[in-house]
């Protein structure tokens, strides 16, 4: 029988006990959120590409889900602008232009400064502290040489950054341009003395929040996301010349 046509699906890896203590919309819901997952960090390394035609069949097989909670994912990732969903061709992976990245990364920087700036003052002890935790997570991934999951430690210290600020607003707008430059991040800290550069920055961004010190957290982060434009824009060989207004 063609997998797009059965009416039941698998459950997810090790989760049995989903099914018996999760109602059914919430079971499809996190199969989405999951197979969302999987698809965001074949974009970030390149597995799909800019511009790729997402296949739902081919990849639906490949992770062993079902149509539903694969178009379910493609949706939560349209959301996010990471793909595209065209009329007669599907899913494709989006593929910004180099001045879209660049102005993106100077909004997300102007969002995380102040977010820093907040967060030094508002963030409780508690709050520090998971961020230094996490920090040394990270560390830990990244004598491992584990790109991927250094990455997310790093999305996750950002995010908790700008959690601890205090500030909903600021937090809704910054998931949602962080989510649309997914990739972009990834990519960056693929060169390893951009890899370590990273690292030394995140070392005088937990020194910066330890310390209480606004106007010096809001300085390196911003300084932070605009190197981040510096390391993409020398992969992409953008002539600056042109993004000139």
């Amino acid at each position: 029988m063609d997998r797009d046509s059965q009416t039941t699906e698998p459950e997810p890896e090790g989760g049995g006990d989903l099914g018996a203590t999760t109602p059914p919309d919430r079971r499809q819901q996190t199969r989405a959120e999951t197979v969302a997952g999987r698809l965001r960090d074949m974009i970030a390394q390149n597995v799909l590409q800019p511009g790729d035609r997402i296949r739902e069949r081919a990849i639906g097989e490949a992770l062993q889900v079902s149509r539903t909670p694969m178009r379910e994912a493609l949706r939560i990732l349209a959301a996010e602008r990471l793909v595209e969903l065209l009329p007669n061709r599907g899913a494709v992976v989006c593929d910004p232009s180099p001045r879209e990245i660049r102005d993106l990364l100077a909004v997300l920087a102007a969002l995380e400064a102040l977010a820093g700036e907040q967060a030094a003052a508002a963030a409780t002890d508690a709050e520090v502290a998971e961020i230094r935790a996490l920090h040394f997570e990270m560390l830990a991934a990244f004598e491992r040489q584990d790109r991927l999951a250094y990455f997310k430690l790093n999305q996750a210290i950002h995010r908790a950054i700008v959690a601890a600020g205090h500030n909903a607003p600021l937090a809704e707008l910054h998931a949602q341009l962080n989510a649309r430059l997914y990739r972009v991040r990834y990519q960056s800290n693929l060169n390893n003395a951009a890899w370590h550069g990273a690292i030394e920055e995140h070392e005088q961004i937990l020194g910066a929040l330890t310390a209480r010190d606004s106007a010096a957290l809001a300085r390196i982060l911003r300084a932070h996301l605009g190197s981040t434009w510096a390391k993409v824009s020398e992969t992409l060989e953008v002539d600056t010349g042109e993004l000139r207004p």
